[in-house]
């Protein structure tokens, strides 16, 4: 069964985690300009491929003309995975194992 989670409390778990405040300043003023997702899209879209995995860990970050959100989460099974999202579209830009450092 799918558990969702509210809004409120999407926005509460993935606000601290953002790496710092330079990547909170620079998502908000594009999500305000409208050219990204908001953050709780982008986890929606995250957990839809990761499953009810556990956040750990945002970047925020412009690279080659698009915005991406780089997300560190760890697996129902354990598993720790970066998953790179493309900030406007959603779609996936590239996932691979998480660092251990």
């Amino acid at each position: 069964m799918k558990r969702l989670l509210s809004l409120p409390l999407l926005i509460a778990l993935a606000l601290p985690v953002l790496a710092d405040a330079d990547d909170h300043d620079r998502a908000r003023s594009a999500l305000e300009r409208g050219q990204i997702l908001p953050l709780t899209d982008i986890l929606a879209i995250a957990r839809d491929r990761v499953g009810d995995g556990r956040l750990i860990g945002v970047e925020f970050e412009y690279h080659e003309g698009l915005y991406i959100y780089e997300l560190e989460m760890i697996t129902p099974d354990g598993r720790m995975i970066e998953l790179e999202l493309d900030a406007a579209t959603g779609a996936e830009i590239g996932a691979h194992p998480g660092r251990d450092d």
